[in-house]
């Protein structure tokens, strides 16, 4: 009898509810041609395809039958991994996360951090980074990711000594077919002032003489997602907190491009919350970096 590997296994898992190779290649923190090799054996070991990889990915009856199966793997998996090796923690984390990542790759990894630690409970908020860089300051949260290209601009790190950071590029966001000619000047949807994307897209179209002009402006990400969607306007997002709804764009013709932004972590380095470091723990091994400091 084969055995399953469960590395290949949450690699299946992943794209499914990712809805492609390259997501899922950010979220695990491997390339696209590696992912797709995971795949490719997976299916050699069951002998039967998984999934179609036609320009839509769809799952093939096989593949609904092994994703049942996999979940329920992958979570025995982990809660085996957490009662064995992990000390029971308890207590409550007031968490502050930026509005754009409340719908990405984040809701899922706290799912299975509280399946993990049930006697945590967790408290989290979304709001504009600098709010809540702010507020943190002012005692307001345990733990706080944020996003910055302030440093990346700068080259000056100097600040962030206390702070976690991991860095992930910045991609060009539309429908997918409304896109502005930039001979026309570009149309933006974007948030309010002090948002580190707005701060990076203004920088780098300006850099280039490019006309813009502000379309749409709202501090919900639903509101950003919805006139995104109606052709208002294209906007910028960290490459792995794009909805599935939208398209992602790696460089479009006549538009600059953004490049990375920091995503960082800023907690209380004196802090004896247990429940807190450990999320932080958990959350720096499980997101899809690309450099972490």
């Amino acid at each position: 009898m084969k055995n399953l590997p469960t590395e290949l296994l949450r690699t299946f898992v992943t794209v499914i509810d990712r809805g492609g190779f390259t997501q899922a290649g950010l979220i695990l923190g491997r390339t696209q041609p590696a992912i797709s090799l995971q795949i490719k054996r997976l299916e050699e070991l069951v002998d039967a395809r998984l999934m179609h990889r036609d320009k839509h990915l769809q799952v093939t009856e096989q593949g609904e039958i092994l994703l049942g199966f996999a979940r329920q793997m992958l979570a025995l998996n982990d809660a085996a991994f957490t009662r064995i090796h992990k000390q029971q923690v308890s207590g409550q984390v007031r968490l502050g996360i930026p509005n754009d990542f409340e719908v990405s790759y984040l809701p899922s990894l706290l799912s299975q951090f509280t399946a993990s630690y049930p006697d945590v409970s967790l408290q989290v908020n979304c709001e504009l980074s600098e709010k809540l860089l702010r507020d943190f300051d002012q005692g307001h949260y345990d733990l706080v990711l944020a996003t910055s290209t302030q440093n990346l601009d700068t080259q000056d790190q100097s600040n962030l000594s206390n702070t976690s950071t991991f860095v992930e590029p910045i991609v060009w966001v539309s429908n997918g077919y409304d896109i502005p000619d930039p001979v026309q000047g570009i149309n933006l949807v974007l948030y309010p002032q002090g948002c580190s994307y707005r701060q990076r897209i203004a920088s780098r179209l300006n850099q280039v003489n490019q006309e813009w002009h502000v379309a749409y402006s709202s501090s919900s990400l639903l509101g950003i997602t919805a006139a995104i969607q109606a052709g208002l306007g294209v906007s910028a997002m960290a490459a792995s907190t794009v909805p599935e709804s939208l398209t992602a764009h790696t460089s479009l013709p006549g538009y600059p491009s953004l490049g990375d932004i920091q995503i960082i972590f800023q907690s209380d380095p004196s802090t004896d919350n247990p429940a807190c470091l450990r999320l932080q723990e958990y959350l720096q091994a499980n997101l899809p970096t690309m450099s972490l400091n």
